[in-house]
């Protein structure tokens, strides 16, 4: 399968209610690479990589454990990393 990177940004009540551990534990269950962080507008940007399965899947389960959160959501499809990204951090 080949890999796909999207960018995804969330926007309402989305910081310190802990999305950014939510995310993470998410996408070690998915098996996906990345990070998750904060923005400065109030934001959090979620950049994963992995095949386009593993990436819809954790955006839905994302939007699963976190819809009481999230007010909008905007994802952008980008070219992966070579080599692509294998973990998935938490950036502060």
């Amino acid at each position: 399968m080949s890999t796909v990177r999207v960018r995804v940004y969330y926007s309402g009540r989305v910081q310190g209610v802990g999305f950014r551990y939510t995310a993470q534990q998410v996408a070690h269950d998915h098996h996906v690479g990345g990070f998750v962080r904060n923005l400065p507008d109030g934001r959090v940007e979620l950049v994963a990589e992995g095949d386009r399965n593993s990436v819809d899947n954790l955006l839905a389960a994302i939007q699963h454990h976190m819809h009481g959160y999230i007010h909008d959501v905007q994802v952008v499809d980008e070219p992966p990393d070579d080599p692509p990204l294998e973990d998935f951090t938490v950036r502060h």
